[in-house]
């Protein structure tokens, strides 16, 4: 019997032009948080300077995403996440693509740890840490001997593992086992090796308040490359006491493998998102890269009161975007450039 397919299924097809042609492989992706304007043209956001530099001047519209693809004659893609795991799963679904070789790099601004890096200071990292679901205590109220009132669901206690992983998921959903997504440390470290020499943004004003922080080396230093974690929760949290936990919370859960240097808000929920995808078969999480620049340190300086530093990010966004392009610039490059050797085969060192 002859098969015959449905007048409105048919015209559908033809319409948007998908019903013979063959998935478009999307080389690299990157992934921004948000644009404070113009995708190009403006004052940029965390997209536009990959927009324009890359030359992604291509759009192509996604059903149900707010925000374009865009694209380059290089197989390099980006896309702002206006409606966040929204967008994502939309793309994942779109049967335009294939993205089961596509190599991701979620990057964006965040706050920097000041033991680790200064504002402006860009970190591959190769765990993203989900600070979200935890107990909390006033810490005007903690038991005595406690550093602060935040745990972790299932533990007694500040700075202990839950007895029963269980207490984050359950075997069936493992994802949720703990709140530590690796990331592949191999590829990390090669993006590291490619970027850690390039020549970052600095800015006088950001320079002049280096000085206010006596007592932290690192922070005192001109914007850097460096490898390290990424906190992500949605709580804007600040203070001293707050990263002292932020540092704490990262090493257990990396068991003393991770260091925190970089902490947002956005962070964890796509790298959960991006485990379901992969367990549906629509990506590979060993193709998954975070950078994260630091547009504000998460704790004032010494002499510096919590309520006066909360929220002062002022000229170090600016830095924040120049400099994770620049970062990224060279490794997004040379995934698209020697594609037929890193379609099959991922980068490691």
């Amino acid at each position: 019997m002859r098969h015959v397919v449905p007048a409105l299924v048919l015209s559908t097809a033809l319409a948007t032009g998908t019903a013979c042609a063959a998935p478009e492989e999307i080389r690299v992706l990157i992934v921004a948080n948000f644009e404070v304007g113009q995708d190009t043209g403006d004052t940029p956001g965390e997209y536009q300077d990959w927009v324009e530099r890359l030359h992604l001047d291509e759009t192509v519209p996604i059903r149900g995403v707010p925000d374009q693809l865009r694209r380059n004659a290089d197989g390099v893609y980006g896309i702002v996440l206006r409606h966040g795991d929204m967008d994502l799963h939309a793309l994942a679904l779109d049967p335009r693509f294939d993205l089961h070789h596509t190599y991701w790099l979620f990057t964006g601004i965040s706050g920097v740890n000041p033991n680790m890096a200064s504002v402006g200071s860009v970190a591959w990292a190769q765990w993203v840490v989900d600070a979200d679901a935890l107990r909390e205590i006033d810490d005007r109220t903690i038991p005595q001997g406690w550093p602060y009132g935040l745990y972790a669901i299932g533990a007694s206690r500040p700075d202990t593992l839950p007895d029963n992983p269980n207490h984050y998921g359950s075997v069936t959903d493992v994802a949720q086992l703990t709140k530590a997504y690796p990331l592949n440390r191999g590829l990390a470290r090669w993006a590291f090796a490619l970027s850690h020499n390039v020549t970052l943004a600095d800015d006088p004003v950001i320079a002049e308040r280096r000085k206010a922080w006596a007592g932290y080396p690192q922070a005192q230093k001109p914007p850097m490359v460096l490898m390290g974690e990424t906190l992500g929760t949605e709580r804007y949290w600040h203070g001293a006491e707050r990263n002292r936990w932020a540092e704490n919370w990262v090493a257990m859960w990396t068991k003393g493998q991770g260091h925190f240097v970089m902490t947002n808000e956005e962070s964890q929920h796509y790298q959960y998102d991006m485990r379901m995808l992969a367990r549906l078969g629509y990506v590979d999480p060993e193709r998954i890269m975070v950078l994260r620049s630091g547009s504000n340190f998460d704790m004032p300086p010494p002499g510096v009161s919590v309520t006066a530093s909360m929220g002062d990010e002022g000229p170090g966004q600016a830095v924040a975007y120049d400099n994770n392009e620049r970062a990224g610039e060279p490794v997004v490059r040379e995934l698209a450039a020697h594609w037929g050797r890193y379609r099959d085969h991922i980068p490691e060192r």
